[in-house]
């Protein structure tokens, strides 16, 4: 017989081993598989004045962020919850970027209260917020000292809720003088999954001029937004052309400009897979219909991040593949992993592997059809351990009153 190929990162000897040891479904991430991604990311831009930051809305596993936190990375945050989360992996306040959006008072109060400094904020309402709570912070001695770095974001089309228009400029540098503060940095985000490089490279000259109308412009914090190819054969962002023309362009300034850079999605959806169980097999016509014991809900949502994650198994590949539909373990007609799949025959007890599952997947599974959520499990060179625990079904009860 001839042999099967591994699947990448992980063989079928292994996934037994970890099923058997932490149950099924399960996220398995792998660690070196990170850390090479984190180095080649880093690697490929060379302007000396940049630091890098993990966007973790794509993932909050504390085990996790630990890594980016050795590589030197800081972190990026969308809600005080990632800021939360990334205090408690160890970051400094001062490593955290917030770049949000609609926070309430209370919430902004907290942000300043962590001790975060440099924020990006979306609207000239929210920036009257943070210095209002800025000064009041300032009249209660709670902000002896302290210091902001206030960030626009940039609002690149019409069509985009995100940002400050540059004509509202002059307008959100007076308000923040009034607080005794500068707006000393600009955000550019493209838009969330933008594999296209050229998305990115074509506008660096154009922002660099919409930045240069800050009169005490400091940063660029370039986002933000750059896609992985979760259909592998597809194009994929090409980092190390982005690196070269970026620093190319923030090196000819002739003036010190910090850069910072938010992977996310690029950075950790790679490394990491879900492994599940065949439950049931049917077959409709010559369509292979097979049930799994995970469910849609453990899976980035289509409808937000895209609805396609390759899926392989440790079968023969010399085997006849047959179109197939690998479905959840509810009766939810939308609960499909994947559909028009080409798998060959498969039999219960049989593991499948969900692949590039790193960003949005457990951050954005839910309790949707109550099933409670898997664990996650981090492969270290031959080593694994929990990194979260699996949940039973206590949790759809936690905070309910009867």
């Amino acid at each position: 017989m001839e042999k099967v190929p591994a699947i990448p990162n992980l063989e079928l000897e292994l996934a037994q081993e970890l099923l058997q040891v932490y149950g099924s479904p399960l996220y398995v991430y792998n660690g070196d598989i990170l850390r090479q991604t984190i180095a080649r990311i880093t690697k490929a831009i060379s302007y000396p004045q940049t630091k890098f930051h993990f966007a973790s809305v794509t993932n909050g596993n504390i085990a996790l962020l630990k890594i980016f936190k050795a590589a030197g990375w800081g972190l990026h945050a969308n809600t005080p919850g990632d800021i939360y989360l990334g205090l408690n992996a160890g970051f400094d306040p001062s490593d955290i970027v917030y770049s949000g959006s609609n926070l309430h008072r209370e919430e902004m109060a907290q942000v300043l209260d962590w001790g975060v400094t440099t924020l990006n904020l979306d609207s000239i309402s929210q920036l009257h917020l943070c210095c209002e709570v800025f000064l009041f912070r300032a009249k209660t001695q709670r902000s002896k000292g302290a210091k902001l770095n206030i960030g626009l974001r940039l609002n690149v089309s019409e069509d985009s809720r995100i940002g400050v228009s540059s004509v509202d400029f002059d307008e959100a540098v007076s308000i923040a003088s009034a607080a005794g503060l500068k707006v000393r940095g600009l955000h550019f985000y493209r838009g969330t999954g933008t594999n296209a490089t050229t998305a990115f490279t074509d506008v660096i000259d154009s922002v660099l001029e919409i930045a240069k109308k800050l009169p005490d412009w400091q940063y660029l914090d370039f986002g933000g937004g750059f896609g992985y190819p979760y259909h592998h054969n597809s194009a994929a962002f090409d980092w190390e052309i982005f690196g070269n023309e970026l620093s190319t362009r923030i090196g000819s300034l002739g003036r010190n400009i910090n850069l910072v850079i938010e992977p996310g999605r690029a950075a950790v959806a790679g490394c990491a897979t879900m492994l599940a169980k065949v439950v049931s097999v049917k077959w409709q016509g010559k369509k292979q219909v097979i049930g799994v014991d995970s469910t849609v809900a453990n899976i980035s949502i289509p409808a937000v991040h895209g609805g396609y994650r390759e899926i392989v198994t440790w079968k023969n590949p010399t085997s006849e593949k047959y179109l197939t539909d690998v479905c959840g373990n509810t009766t939810y007609s939308r609960d499909y992993l994947g559909k028009s799949c080409q798998l060959p025959a498969l039999e219960v007890g049989d593991i499948i592997n969900i692949l590039d599952v790193g960003a949005y997947g457990y951050a954005m599974s839910s309790h949707f059809l109550h099933r409670p959520k898997p664990a996650e499990v981090l492969l270290e060179n031959t080593t694994h351990r929990l990194i979260r625990k699996r949940e039973d079904y206590s949790v759809l009860l936690d905070n309910q009153i009867f």
